[in-house]
């Protein structure tokens, strides 16, 4: 079990972050485990992972075809030290949907009011969590803040919590896969072990020699410049999804996050066009777009990603970077929802400005 923080080392970590963000109001409050989590910005942390926790095991969208690959993905959370609490309707399908909408709301909203449960890890994405913000009980979230993990689709549960509830949430690696050294790597700087200052999603190293050079993974800046602001975001499809509902974050003065997987350049450029027309990429503070991966031109005449990303993003005014590790890839980086960032496009960075766990 997480050794219990005394009030003490909560009142310093709050010292601390102030001393950081000094025209912030810190609060220390007490969750119903008397684990400190932070307040900041009024947006409360949550504590960080440590080996001996209780991960909660959840499907909040689609199943795995076999059940298999769910006692795969109990492993892959017991490879850490932690112990497993598998949700009541875990091993449930309907279709695409792993079992009822208020089936599956009622197993989040268990494993948050689960006093046993220190974190959540969704099982994988697939299709279906907006179907469930409905149902979830924000107000108890809120009151239990506990790591809460996934992207793809589990995108609308990461910004409806976040918007709705004020807790930090985190899209990164679902249970349902393997780590390379380079996920493992960001999935712990941000979540076991967290510092000031973190480089987030920068491309792996390459040895550059004779007659070769880095393909897959370059950066590129869209439109220079530096700007800081707390970080929304996630699929671009899911995002787009939220436009209008009671659950999407305020965009205002944002570093937005963005990637997509299987999708034709005209559709992408159709979801940012719609972001531009509703206004939200007028509010941003910067914007940061990942991978879109498998997104293959079709027959017919077509722009390119590359070329939708300077046509409906160049104009906007503010830093924009594309490339960064994060999308549906093996290497991957872990994006605290919530936390505060600094965006350098000209120098093509993305550095997290605090801890986001406490």
């Amino acid at each position: 079990m997480l050794e219990r923080r005394s009030l003490i080392k909560a009142f310093i970590s709050s010292t601390l972050a102030a001393a950081l963000l000094p025209s912030v109001l810190v609060n220390a409050h007490a969750s119903t485990k008397s684990a400190a989590t932070v307040k900041l910005r009024g947006v409360y942390k949550p504590k960080r992972l440590q080996a001996g926790q209780t991960i909660g095991l959840i499907a909040p969208s689609s199943n795995t075809w076999e059940d298999q690959e769910i006692y795969f993905a109990m492993d892959i959370i017991r490879s850490f030290g932690f112990k497993v609490k598998t949700a009541e309707h875990l091993f449930e399908r309907t279709a695409y949907l792993a079992g009822s909408d208020q089936d599956r709301a009622s197993d989040l909203n268990a494993m948050f009011g689960d006093d046993s449960v220190d974190a959540i890890f969704c099982l994988r994405g697939g299709y279906g969590s907006p179907r469930i913000l409905p149902y979830l009980d924000y107000e108890l979230i809120r009151k239990n803040p506990k790591v809460f993990l996934g992207y793809s689709d589990v995108t609308a549960l990461l910004n409806a919590i976040y918007a709705r509830s004020q807790i930090m949430t985190f899209h990164g690696p679902i249970a349902k896969q393997s780590f390379t050294d380079y996920t493992l790597a960001q999935f712990k700087s941000v979540l076991f072990d967290p510092v000031s200052h973190t480089v987030l999603a920068a491309p792996p190293p390459f040895e550059i020699v004779e007659g070769q050079a880095e393909l897959a993974n370059r950066l590129t800046t869209v439109s220079k410049g530096k700007a800081s602001g707390v970080l929304i975001g996630g699929n671009l499809s899911l995002m787009v999804k939220l436009v209008g509902s009671p659950y999407e974050p305020d965009y205002t003065d944002k570093i937005l996050f963005l990637e997509d997987v299987e999708e034709a350049p005209y559709r992408i450029d159709g979801m940012l066009t719609h972001l531009k027309l509703a206004g939200r990429l007028d509010k941003i503070a910067g914007l940061v777009f990942g991978k879109c991966t498998d997104c293959e031109v079709g027959s017919g005449p077509s722009f390119s990603v590359e070329h939708v990303l300077n046509d409906r993003l160049g104009d906007l005014g503010v830093p924009v970077l594309s490339g960064v590790m994060i999308g549906h890839i093996e290497d991957m980086a872990t994006v605290p929802i919530g936390a505060m960032a600094t965006l350098d496009a000209t120098n093509q960075k993305l550095t997290l400005d605090e801890p986001a766990v406490v």
